[in-house]
């Protein structure tokens, strides 16, 4: 599929305004992959379809992941917000034709993280934070700097930004996000 086919028919699954930050995530990814050396191509394609499953209604999340083959565990069925992560992947590949497990894995843990991402997967983690739409947040400035810098620390504020969050909202925090978060922590002072 073309990237104009893959923008229109996302247009038609998203709201205008999660549509708007997709494209913000897109050219945020493409940026930032030249900097860091990684390939354009598959952060342009990684950034337009992150959030691809954003906005489909909560409810029936679990029954389309049932259907689909995606395992969810026991914390994402009781917070459904985090399922799009899981769900877009899967969804990436079957609606939109995406056979790089690199693009794949990048969707997968956009929202969560993991230890020890590669290039693309951290790349697209801060891009989502960071692209030129997203609502201010306190450290959101000293994010968009290190962005172009320093990924491993901009991946470690990022998490650790996105833990307080969930936390301030009384949300259950995903044991991925704080293995993520000790990762990115134990490299950054092992320096």
């Amino acid at each position: 599929m073309e990237l104009s086919q893959m923008e229109k028919k996302l247009q038609g699954m998203l709201s205008e305004k999660r549509y708007r930050h997709s494209l913000g995530v897109m050219e945020t990814a493409v940026k930032m992959a030249e900097i860091f050396g990684a390939s354009p191509e598959l952060a342009r394609l990684a950034g337009l379809l992150h959030d691809c499953a954003k906005d489909i209604d909560k409810a029936i999340m679990p029954e389309m992941c049932e259907k689909l083959g995606v395992y969810l565990d026991p914390v994402k069925l009781k917070q459904r917000s985090l399922i799009h992560a899981d769900l877009g992947a899967k969804l990436a590949e079957d609606e939109f034709g995406i056979k790089d497990a690199e693009i794949l894995d990048a969707i997968r843990y956009h929202t969560l993280g993991r230890p020890n991402m590669t290039v693309l997967e951290k790349i697209l983690y801060i891009a989502d934070f960071t692209e030129p739409n997203r609502k201010t947040f306190p450290g959101l400035d000293e994010l968009r700097k290190l962005s172009e810098e320093d990924l491993d620390l901009a991946m470690l504020r990022a998490v650790e930004s996105s833990i307080r969050y969930v936390k301030s909202q009384g949300n259950i925090l995903h044991e991925q996000s704080v293995k993520t978060q000790e990762f990115y922590s134990e490299l950054i002072n092992s320096r």
